[in-house]
C-alpha cells in the first residue's frame, strides 16, 4: 500500500481509504454486519489505514462497527467522520443561515456522540457533512471547532462538499482554516480539476475523493438489465434510461482505452489517484472481495499520460442524485 500526505495535517494515509456509507445499512441494501467487519479487517491487513464514516450513516451504526474493529487492531488507523446538518438538508441550500445547520452546540453534541460510537478519545478528521461558502464568517461553528481541538477531541477539520458543486468551498479554503475537503471526482465528473484542485494545492488542503465508481456505474457491472434490491437508493439513482446510458458510456471508455469491462474498477480508481492533488480515494467495501480488489490498486501507480488524455472527452457532468 502506498501512502500520501493529507494536506497540512502531518498525517500520511493510504491511497485507498475505506468508504463506510455502505456498511451503515441505511441506503444500501444487502450489507451484512459480519461481512462488513471481515471486509474492514481485510482492508487493514492489506495496509489500509484511513476510514471515512459519518454519524448519519445508519444513525451511528457505521461508526459503531468501525469502533468495534479498531478496538481489535493494534495498527494506527485514522478515522474521519461527519456531522450531519441540524436541519437535515442534503445538500446545503443557498440562503439558509449556518445557525440552522451547524450551530456550535450541535457541532459539539454530534462530536461527543461520534466519539462514543467509535470508542475513541480523539477523532482524527471531523467534517461537516454539507457545506456552503455563504457560511464563511457566519455563526459560531468555528469557535466550536477550535474548542474541540483545544480539548483534544478532534485533530483536524474538513468539509464534505455538496454533490457536483466543487467550487462551493474555495472561499473556505482561501481562509486557511480548513484542513481537508471531500469531493465527488471520477472519470465522469472531472470538474474538480478546474478550480478546486488548484486551490487545494495552493493552500495545502488534503483531498478525499468520494463516489469514485459513480455508485457502481463505472464498475462495468451495471447493465440495462441490472435489478437492485427493493429499497436500495440506486433504484432512484439509476432510474429510467440511466442504466442504459451509463452502460453505453462505459462501453465507449473500454473501447477507447482498449481494456475489458473487468478492468473498469481498477481503471476508475487509478484515474483518480493519477491527480497529484488527491490524498486518498474512498470506495465502498462491503465484502472481503471488494477490499481485496480495491486495496490492490493502492500501489502508487497511476494511469499513463496517454490514457488520461483519452479519458478527458468522457467528462459527463450531471446530478443523478437530484435530477
Amino acid at each position: 500500500m502506498n501512502y500520501r500526505a493529507l494536506g497540512k495535517t502531518g498525517m500520511k494515509i493510504s491511497e485507498i481509504g475505506y468508504g463506510a456509507w455502505g456498511i451503515g445499512q441505511s441506503s444500501w441494501i444487502g450489507a451484512d454486519d459480519n461481512e462488513s467487519i471481515k471486509a474492514l479487517h481485510k482492508a487493514i491487513d492489506l495496509g489500509l489505514n484511513f476510514i471515512d464514516t459519518a454519524l448519519g450513516y445508519g444513525d451511528g451504526h457505521s461508526e459503531q462497527l468501525i469502533g468495534k474493529v479498531i478496538k481489535e487492531r493494534s495498527e494506527r488507523i485514522y478515522v474521519a467522520t461527519k456531522i450531519p446538518p441540524k436541519n437535515k438538508q442534503w445538500p446545503a441550500q443557498s440562503g439558509v443561515p449556518v445557525q440552522e445547520t451547524f450551530p456550535a452546540e450541535h457541532v459539539i453534541a454530534c462530536t461527543e456522540e461520534s466519539l462514543r460510537n467509535l470508542g475513541l478519545e480523539t477523532i482524527d478528521f471531523q467534517q461537516f457533512h454539507v457545506w456552503s461558502d455563504e457560511w464563511v464568517n457566519q455563526g459560531d461553528w468555528f469557535e466550536a471547532i477550535e474548542t474541540l481541538k483545544q480539548e483534544g477531541k478532534i485533530r483536524s477539520f474538513g468539509v464534505s462538499i455538496n454533490d457536483y458543486q466543487p467550487e462551493n468551498a474555495i472561499k473556505l479554503i482561501e481562509t486557511g482554516i480548513v484542513d481537508t475537503v471531500q469531493v465527488i471526482y471520477n472519470i465522469f465528473d472531472q470538474s474538480p480539476e478546474d478550480e478546486l484542485f488548484p486551490a487545494c494545492q495552493r493552500h495545502n488542503v488534503g483531498v478525499i475523493v468520494r463516489v469514485p465508481l459513480d455508485e457502481g456505474g463505472l464498475t462495468g457491472r451495471i447493465t440495462p438489465d441490472t435489478i437492485f434490491p427493493e429499497g436500495d437508493f440506486r433504484n432512484n439513482y439509476f432510474r429510467g434510461d440511466r442504466k442504459q446510458e451509463v452502460f453505453d458510456r462505459v462501453q465507449k471508455i473500454t473501447a477507447d482505452l482498449d481494456i475489458s469491462l473487468e478492468q473498469m474498477p481498477e481503471t476508475a480508481l487509478r484515474f483518480i489517484l493519477s491527480h497529484p492533488a488527491v490524498s486518498t480515494v474512498i470506495p465502498g467495501m462491503r465484502s472481503v472481495r471488494h477490499a481485496e480488489m480495491n486495496c490492490r490498486v493502492g500501489d502508487g501507480k497511476g494511469l499513463s499520460p496517454e490514457q488520461l488524455e483519452k479519458l478527458k472527452p468522457h467528462r459527463w457532468i450531471r446530478n443523478f442524485y437530484k435530477q
